[in-house]
């Protein structure tokens, strides 16, 4: 018995779909058909989430303690009333959607510092680590991967946080701050399973941001940051690149270096630029590395079911059909006027929920919602036939339940089959509806020979599971974050404001 979730418009989110018997009578009338295929098994899934930007964490630890603790739950939580974020985006320093440039290592002109005396995390973004370490309260298994945007002015060619590159003597000095600051987060309980060298190393024009050729990823990578980090944090693996899909040169010219595909553990990408299918290229040279989704934004121009659809073609359908074990949005949450950027940063990145009088859901949140909460880690992509205008992937969950994101592309109402271990469903969508199937394997047999295949119908009653688009908050202020009651959350915090009234 399929059971199901489908989204047809912004006004019709995540409705319940009628259960639809599976048969092992054969078919009579030629339909389009995804076929299943559980003894053909791809990559595991280790997560699907957010960037948790400075302005998302600033924007979330102002919420009322209630509010924020009930939208964290609502997220991260594992119920099936949550969303269930499992993986989540970190920029080590500033990122352009915070509200000044920073790194967690600045140092006047001249100031030697070999002992990192002066790195501080609550230097740059003070509410990133009390709002994570809440949600971890909720999710302790929640996947961080960490990427700067720039190295400490001190270390560049230029000086500046936009732009430059990394000096060569700097190297060594930008390794161990790597070190530090995952040794930092594991101090405070946040451990950071992953790095990337440089967030998006081809694009200059960002605030902050640094160049890094690929020559320079992999000396920097063999030379320093992979040594560092096997010594000082082992448990924190590599991934180069990250950025877009239409340089598969840059990785395959990084991994090429076999001194530095040693502490490589994958590649991480986005998608402003090519197509999902870069990823397998890669993987195709280099097996033994894995994918990972890093980034894609929201722009607050498009309309809901555009973004929508456009992201669970190419982020969750496309990314998974592509070897990638995450798929990560950009930021977690923004404020109505998106206004929390650096001055040349991002200018209307729509976050997965937007914040001010009403909490808002926005087209991240309800991809999320059809994917994090149904697909969780661990399970496993198996294979499903490609089929036109009806993209899609599916995923064997540690319960044994199988689960399938697919839409409909095609400009009209599709009847379409799934054929599963002998057995047939038939389903129908609408023209451009986003859906999520699940059902059980272990029963698909057993339940189809008592059932014959039905068409589905719609049901038009609200899931009590998902919640409406925008809901009134409590006296809405900025407060301290409920996690501030653990000692060294308040030292982060009353640091941070001491040192921006002085």
């Amino acid at each position: 018995m399929i059971e199901g979730w489908v989204t047809q418009n912004a006004n019709s989110l995540l409705q319940p779909m009628q259960p639809v018997a599976f048969s092992r009578s054969l078919p009579q009338d030629a339909l389009p058909t995804i076929e299943i295929d559980d003894n053909r098994t791809f990559q595991p899934i280790e997560g699907f989430g957010f960037a948790l930007t400075g302005g998302s964490a600033y924007l979330l630890a102002g919420l009322p303690e209630a509010d924020r603790a009930d939208l964290l739950e609502e997220l991260f939580g594992l119920s099936d009333a949550s969303v269930g974020l499992s993986c989540l985006r970190l920029s080590i320093g500033a990122s352009d959607l915070g509200r000044r440039d920073c790194t967690y290592w600045d140092l006047p002109p001249g100031t030697a510092d070999p002992d990192l005396s002066r790195f501080n995390l609550a230097a740059c973004d003070p509410e990133v680590v009390p709002v994570l370490q809440q949600i971890l309260r909720i999710n302790p298994a929640v996947k961080i991967i960490a990427s700067p945007w720039t190295a400490p002015p001190w270390m560049k060619s230029n000086g500046s946080f936009v732009a430059g590159s990394l000096k060569p003597e700097c190297y060594s000095a930008y390794a161990r701050y790597f070190v530090k600051y995952v040794e930092a987060m594991r101090g405070h309980g946040i451990h950071v399973s992953a790095v990337t060298p440089q967030n998006e190393p081809h694009n200059p024009k960002n605030e902050p941001s640094m160049v890094m050729a690929a020559t320079e990823q992999a000396e920097f990578i063999k030379g320093y940051l992979g040594p560092a980090l096997r010594k000082g944090a082992p448990e924190t693996e590599i991934l180069c690149w990250d950025h877009n899909c239409d340089e598969p040169d840059y990785p395959l010219t990084v991994l090429g270096d076999a001194e530095a595909r040693a502490y490589i553990g994958g590649v991480a990408w986005h998608l402003y630029s090519g197509s999902p299918e870069a990823m397998s290229v890669v993987r195709a040279r280099y097996p033994a590395q894995k994918v990972y989704f890093t980034e894609q934004w929201v722009s607050a121009r498009e309309d809901f079911m555009g973004a929508l659809r456009w992201h669970a073609r190419n982020v969750i359908i496309g990314a998974l059909r592509n070897w990638s074990r995450t798929a990560l949005e950009w930021n977690l949450a923004s404020d109505p006027e998106y206004a929390l950027h650096t001055p040349n940063g991002a200018v209307g990145a729509m976050g997965g929920v937007t914040i001010g009088a009403t909490i808002k859901r926005n087209p991240g949140y309800y991809l999320m919602a059809h994917s994090a909460r149904f697909i969780r880690p661990e399970s496993v992509r198996v294979y499903s036939s490609e089929v036109d205008q009806l993209p899609n992937v599916t995923c064997l969950t540690p319960d044994s339940r199988m689960v399938m994101v697919v839409m409909n592309d095609a400009e009209g109402a599709r009847r379409f089959r799934i054929q599963h271990q002998g057995a047939y469903a038939t389903l129908e969508l609408g023209a451009g509806d986003v859906a999520t199937l699940r059902w059980n394997v272990a029963t698909v047999l057993a339940r189809s020979e008592r059932a014959g295949a039905g068409r589905n119908t719609w049901s038009r009653r609200h899931s009590a599971a998902v919640p409406p688009m925008a809901r009134p908050l409590t006296a809405h202020h900025r407060t301290k974050p409920a996690s501030l009651d653990q000692p060294e959350d308040q030292s982060i915090w009353l640091a941070s404001r001491s040192a921006s009234s002085a």
